[in-house]
């Protein structure tokens, strides 16, 4: 449901109040507000019939299975979690997140979330609680190098034959600004080059590539040059610089990534360099670079 349907849906069930409804409403503590809002569920659980569960589990798309079969993207998984390097710290993340955790980090709608009744939301990106977990593992180590497999529930409709769930391989790294793009440029060789690893062993026949754009960003664009580009010459998995890209910006800062396969055609990947870390920490000197890669879209191209 994107921004327009939700304030239609939400001016008529207002209109359909007792007046003074959404102040009173308003007016409420977290707890008391909570605490209707679990009453009411429990009313409406308490009508639920067995085959009201299994319409809705044919009908809605936040419910029904994946069409994927879970061997295949284990399999997958594990040599994914393999190929990392030693020092990347794996992390098995909660179902729920804080509330706020996608909005207040990046500029991302509310109405994408599933949000629920107890101050929390249905986890959307790992990259955004891995994020929190860097900023708060960043007052002990000099830098934080995270990773994160985790399926994710969005709100928005994808089309009739997608689902609103899926698997997502993540990783995060966070360090402090060593000036001139060098800080940048190493997380971008790390996560470009583990990427490229992937790629390589899991699906070399698939054409994989991965895609580099810059945002206004001149001393990340020297560094991709003179830097981040030599160290990833060679190899079955090309770089492409991507100069016409426009999506992600003012959601990356900088630089953001692409992962695609079949010549470029199909994107199992993105990610970009991010102030997240910065914000969580109220650290301005803080950088961080996001990434991940769609599980069962890459489990797709691999051969059989």
């Amino acid at each position: 449901m994107d921004g327009g349907e939700l304030a239609d849906a939400e001016r008529r069930v207002w209109a359909a109040m007792p007046a003074g409804t959404r102040t009173a409403l308003a007016d409420l503590s977290g707890a008391d507000l909570r605490t209707l809002l679990l009453t009411v569920a429990r009313d409406r659980a308490a009508t639920v019939r067995p085959s009201d569960l299994v319409r809705r589990w044919r009908e809605d798309r936040f419910v029904r299975p994946a069409r994927a079969d879970p061997r295949a993207f284990a399999q997958a998984e594990a040599r994914m979690w393999q190929l990392l390097p030693a020092d990347v710290s794996g992390v098995e993340l909660s179902p729920v997140v804080p509330v706020g955790t996608c909005s207040s980090t990046a500029p991302v709608s509310q109405n994408r979330i599933v949000t629920t009744m107890r101050a929390s939301e249905v986890l959307s990106d790992p990259t955004n609680a891995l994020a929190i977990e860097a900023a708060v593992r960043r007052r002990r180590s000099s830098e934080v190098h995270l990773a994160a497999a985790h399926r994710v529930l969005r709100a928005q409709d994808f089309g009739a034959d997608a689902s609103a769930h899926f698997r997502l391989f993540a990783l995060v790294s966070s360090a402090r600004d060593a000036g001139s793009g060098v800080t940048q440029a190493r997380l971008l060789i790390r996560h470009l080059t583990y990427w490229r690893t992937v790629l390589a062993e899991l699906a070399p026949a698939a054409g994989p590539q991965l895609h580099v754009t810059t945002f206004d960003d001149r001393v990340v664009r020297e560094r991709l040059v003179d830097t981040v580009r030599p160290a990833l010459d060679g190899g079955v998995v090309p770089l492409v610089d991507e100069p016409e890209r426009s999506r992600g910006r003012g959601y990356y800062t900088g630089c953001a990534l692409r992962i695609t396969v079949l010549g470029g055609s199909l994107e199992v990947g993105d990610g970009g360099l991010t102030d997240w870390t910065a914000r969580l920490s109220g650290d301005a000197k803080e950088r961080c670079l996001v990434s991940c890669l769609a599980t069962e879209r890459l489990v797709d191209c691999m051969p059989d």
